[in-house]
């Protein structure tokens, strides 16, 4: 194992894959920690900041095209996982400001963006031919 190949990697990618492995860390914290409290406010506050960053950072990390190819064709499929962490964030985030009896629903959207957005993306990263498999397994 060794980092060499994500250091070497553009900064958005850096960006991405660090941002990525503090919101996986601060994820599973806040799944453990007791709920309501100040500390689970703040912190998930930052992890959805965090998360924010995390997919807005993959819309710059694209496929070569050439001249002619159409606009989607930058994108995998893997960056579906984008659109769906845009929108659990944003429905997570729409419960909370109501308040109320929708305060507790907010977790559902969160879990989906954890699962989703960090540890299937994250398993998918550790795929042949990505940064991340060159990370784990080397070249």
């Amino acid at each position: 194992m060794t980092l060499e190949p994500l250091l070497e990697a553009p900064l958005v990618v850096q960006i991405h894959a660090f941002g990525a492995m503090a919101a996986f860390a601060l994820g599973v914290i806040q799944f453990a920690a007791p709920k309501g409290t100040l500390p689970h406010r703040s912190l998930g506050i930052f992890w959805m900041a965090l998360m924010t960053i995390v997919a807005g950072s993959t819309l710059w990390i694209t496929h070569k095209v050439e001249p002619g190819d159409p606009f989607w064709a930058r994108y995998s499929p893997i960056h579906l996982f984008t659109v769906l962490t845009f929108f659990g964030l944003a429905s997570a985030a729409m419960l909370l400001i109501r308040g109320g009896t929708s305060l507790k629903r907010h977790a559902g959207p969160l879990t989906g963006v954890f699962i989703g957005g960090l540890v299937v993306a994250g398993v998918l990263a550790f795929l042949p031919g990505r940064i991340m498999h060159q990370v784990a397994f080397g070249g």
